[in-house]
């Protein structure tokens, strides 16, 4: 459990609040005897830096350098404090904006943990508080035309909000986090360290189903860790866990990027982290990856909307039937066959509306896909997906809005032929040492790379039944070691 620590400068600082044990001086959080009688009891801690001054050298800036060097999960961390005074670029809500302020031209307001109490400016104060992670903002937006620019981000002191600021200060922290205000139940049984797995509990395909999510916590629990589920509505709360494990289908434009990168700036072990999303989600940056490193694929192309001779370019170097993809698309959503010219029209047309550019790959018919687990490099499970019946794709979605799938079987990896294996690990080196799944196509002997996958389906009964218990062990034995290996 992350112990919780509020640093200031001065104990008055605080007089005004609720009285708590958990705010301490600078001075006293950077003596080196700070926590040590607690060490070993306290695997985990979360400081709240809350002095005056941030700047170069000051105690604001060595109470997180130290907070880092110690193993702390501290806001601010210290990119950000250097961060905060360099150019950057931030998507403003405009329509919002020129809907609330549509007679304005210059917004002020202070941002307290990711909210302000100015109507219309919600959106912008939960992007500047996931992109800087500090504590109070001030800022200032100005109109230029029809267009909004952000013209001043500072930090400010919580020393000295009037009386009204004080009191949404104290809301919004108390929101982000009510450790400072009453303590939690203990639970039964003390863990060492705390990791959040998120989900989504309206997912229709999620990557792991409830038997399997049950599992993976038993898992932890063996290895001496909690796991706990978290949803889309539990932002705020990432700070009390020492890793973040993403079991909902990610997506750039979903809260499961936002996750990650808010995560990944807490300092927490994420799986999958924000670059792994990002690589493997897009099917066109897949495609020149494993070009540029001839890894074998099936041929492809990358047609753009914007260019008139799409379809004459295709043809001249592949042949139909051929099949379509959009980049981002996930559980075989976004992707057609086409058989002939007006078909390949029709369904591009249809993929061009959704983005600039779409994939066109060689139609390669197989039985089954190879799917090779991979972790930290390694292989870990396989198994092998076979097509809907009578269907060319291992997910068919029907009109009605139903979806069938084939079968499967699971095997041991000494099963599986040596290039497979070798194929899907070297496949997934190229975008990191995560969990992935890599999916494969074998025809006469040759392998060819469908696509990496960085939120592999993981479900009872399905991917776990050969190893079983093993495999839910190896993946939470993974995030314990990473966990240790940065100090937590």
């Amino acid at each position: 459990m992350a112990n919780f620590v509020i640093v200031t400068d001065k104990d008055s600082d605080w007089r005004q609040y609720f009285p708590s044990d958990q705010v301490v001086t600078v001075d006293t959080y950077l003596q080196p005897s700070f926590l040590s009688d607690k060490s070993e009891k306290h695997k985990s801690v979360q400081v709240l830096n809350l002095c005056r001054d941030y700047g170069y050298m000051s105690n604001g800036y060595y109470c997180s350098l130290l907070a880092e060097a110690r193993g702390h999960r501290v806001i601010p961390r210290v990119m950000t404090i250097n961060d905060v005074n360099q150019p950057f670029v931030i998507s403003l809500p405009e329509q919002d904006l020129n809907k609330y302020f549509s007679d304005a031209e210059q917004v002020s307001s202070k941002i307290y943990f990711g909210r302000s109490n100015v109507k219309g400016l919600e959106k912008v104060a939960r992007r500047l508080f996931e992109h800087f992670m500090i504590p109070v903002l001030d800022i200032e937006l100005k109109k230029h035309g029809k267009h909004w620019q952000l013209v001043k981000v500072k930090p400010f002191p919580f020393q000295d909000l009037n009386n009204e600021e004080q009191d949404v200060f104290a809301q919004s922290l108390e929101q982000f986090s009510n450790k400072v205000w009453r303590t939690s139940p203990k639970p039964s049984k003390q863990y060492r360290y705390d990791i959040a797995m998120l989900v989504d509990p309206e997912e229709k395909m999620p990557p792991s189903d409830s038997v399997a999510l049950n599992r993976f916590k038993k898992a932890a629990n063996r290895l001496g860790m909690s796991l706990q589920t978290i949803t889309a509505d539990d932002f705020s709360r990432l700070s009390e866990f020492d890793g973040l494990f993403i079991r909902a289908t990610t997506n750039i434009s979903n809260f499961t990027y936002r996750f990650a990168k808010r995560a990944e700036k807490l300092g927490l072990v994420v799986m999958d982290d924000p670059e792994s999303i990002m690589k493997c989600t897009n099917k066109v940056f897949l495609t020149e990856l494993l070009e540029r490193h001839k890894v074998p694929a099936p041929k492809s192309m990358i047609l753009r909307g914007f260019d008139p001779d799409w379809k004459k370019n295709l043809l001249e170097h592949m042949e139909l039937p051929l099949v379509l993809k959009i980049p981002d698309g996930a559980f075989s959503v976004g992707v057609v066959k086409v058989t002939d010219e007006s078909t390949l029209e029709e369904k591009a047309a249809e993929l061009f509306d959704k983005s600039a550019l779409i994939l066109a790959q060689a139609f390669m018919p197989t039985d089954f896909d190879w799917r090779i687990g991979v972790m930290n490099r390694q292989a870990i499970y396989a198994c092998r997906y076979h097509m809907s019946r009578g269907h060319w794709q291992i997910y068919q979605h029907h009109n009605s809005g139903r979806t069938t799938s084939g079968g499967f079987d699971t095997l041991d990896l000494k099963q599986v032929p040596k290039n497979v294996v070798d194929t899907a690990v070297k496949a997934a080196n190229l975008i990191g040492s995560g969990l992935y799944g890599v999916d494969l196509k074998e025809i006469d002997g040759q392998v060819y790379v469908i696509e990496v996958n960085d939120n592999p389906s993981i479900d009872n009964k399905v991917e776990d039944l050969w190893l079983g218990d093993l495999l839910y062990d190896r993946i939470m034995t993974e995030f314990l070691r990473r966990i240790q290996l940065r100090g937590f």
